[in-house]
């Protein structure tokens, strides 16, 4: 959902791409529309993106699952345990049980952070990147106006450029992974 909106904001910000003003004789200003969502799922720089945080949130969350684990498994050793320990045994081993649980609870919301950083970080270079191919289309191809499809309640297929903008972005991705 946080993807959808990050790229409503760049297609709201991209919407106004001028040619720098219509042609003489021209009949009617050109407008093109952009389906944003499916640049994000079929672009090889969205999937990249995508997948690079797929593959991270899959680590960190099994990073916090052997870690939860282990918690569970010292809590059950020291309800085991409990009634052969002293007091000031188990005193000190339920404080470390504490101690570990909020260890973990920061781990969680720290990864939290790590993640919802990573995400900023990949879609705002991907929508730069299709910011500034929505912008070279535009100019290129006499657009006075591109607009994302979100929130347009009609628009003639022929307006839309997705797969012209998807084409180009897998090129552009194409020539950065070229050494």
């Amino acid at each position: 959902m946080r993807l959808t909106t990050a790229l409503t904001v760049m297609a709201v910000a991209i919407c106004c791409v001028t040619a720098g003003g219509r042609a003489a004789g021209a009949d009617a200003p050109k407008i093109a529309v952009v389906n944003l969502q499916t640049v994000l799922e079929t672009s090889i720089a969205g999937k990249a993106a995508q997948n690079e945080l797929k593959t991270q949130r899959d680590k960190l969350e099994a990073d916090l699952k052997q870690k939860g684990n282990d918690l569970q498994e010292l809590e059950k050793r020291l309800q085991r345990e409990a009634m052969v320990m002293s007091k000031e045994t188990r005193e000190d081993k339920e404080r470390e049980f504490r101690i570990k649980a909020s260890d973990l609870q920061a781990l969680q919301k720290k990864y939290r952070g790590d993640l919802q950083d990573l995400e900023r970080r990949l879609m705002g270079q991907l929508q730069k990147d299709i910011s500034d191919l929505v912008g070279e289309i535009g100019k290129k191809e006499g657009y006075v106006l591109i607009v994302s499809n979100i929130g347009v309640l009609y628009s003639q297929p022929a307006m839309d450029i997705t797969n012209r903008l998807i084409q180009d972005l897998n090129a552009k991705s194409g020539k950065k992974s070229s050494p």
